[in-house]
């Protein structure tokens, strides 16, 4: 089977038609629906079923994508390594605690499986730490969370903030509203002036800098907080519908790069987060 049309089968796939398909493999439209023709020809059976406005997997479809993805990325892995056998170096890359899931782990072990002799110095900590690490010339790449674009940044994606608390908890209901941030967390002034706004007392009961800590309130239901969408914290969930806490801010998840060596190595560890953002924003539309 041909790479490029099971790589075509693949994009369909994760982004639920030919149409942001084709945008994500810089192909017409007609080109990926040709591919997709030829394989169902190929193999004898249909690979995808419409419900609503996409398309998805038929059975055999589903069986066809595991081994699809394998092939696309060990073809991927070997023309990589080819082509770029003599990449060594470290990759300095920062991000926030809350960004690490869904996406960074499948970029680490890809670009992993890239560029195996470039290892990976992985810094988690809070936006506004990381902007300074980076300015200091301390990390390559950087992603954050905030609601404007600095100079320089890419804006990957936008998700809202949501309320969360313990799994089946009552905090949420008491007032004066207790929340726990930490001090440099940057949703910890959007919460307290949505609060405010709102007409809502509220009272931060944890001083720290660890996210730990904060984790620990909210899961002994002494106090709730905001996270971005998607978020999934053992015995915590977002607030059930009718808590009456008010609407929070979308957050821009930025990219920023900085200049220098490692070029092609830095393009392809970006091309990954790129991607992984690029099926959320799909995933969402």
């Amino acid at each position: 089977m041909d790479v490029a049309v099971l790589r075509s089968f693949v994009a369909v796939v994760d982004n639920g038609g030919v149409t942001r398909a084709a945008g994500v493999l810089n192909l017409t439209q007609s080109a990926v629906s040709m591919q997709i023709k030829r394989l169902e020809e190929l193999l004898g059976f249909d690979l995808f079923d419409r419900v609503g406005r996409k398309l998805v997997p038929t059975a055999a479809g589903e069986q066809l994508l595991g081994y699809a993805r394998k092939l696309v990325d060990l073809n991927d892995e070997a023309v990589t390594r080819l082509m770029h056998p003599g990449f060594e170096g470290v990759l300095r890359f920062g991000v926030p605690h809350d960004l690490v899931y869904p996406v960074i782990p499948q970029v680490l072990q890809s670009f992993a499986r890239a560029f195996p002799r470039v290892k990976i110095q992985l810094e988690t900590g809070f936006t506004s730490g990381l902007h300074g690490s980076f300015a200091r010339g301390e990390l390559d790449i950087i992603l954050t969370t905030e609601t404007q674009l600095k100079e320089g940044g890419e804006t990957l994606a936008e998700l809202p903030l949501v309320w969360y608390g313990r799994e089946g908890g009552q905090a949420f209901q008491k007032r004066p509203v207790p929340i726990a941030y930490a001090r440099t967390c940057v949703f910890r002034p959007q919460v307290t002036r949505a609060l405010d706004a709102a007409g809502l007392g509220w009272d931060m009961v944890v001083d720290t800098e660890a996210d730990a800590s904060v984790t620990a309130m909210v899961g002994a239901d002494l106090a709730v907080f905001a996270l971005l969408r998607g978020q999934e914290i053992a015995g915590l969930a977002p607030l059930p519908r009718g808590h009456k806490l008010p609407d929070l801010p979308l957050q821009k998840v930025n990219l920023y790069q900085a200049s220098g060596g490692m070029t092609d190595v830095l393009a392809h560890f970006r091309g990954l987060i790129e991607a992984g953002y690029g099926a959320i924003r799909a995933q969402a539309a």
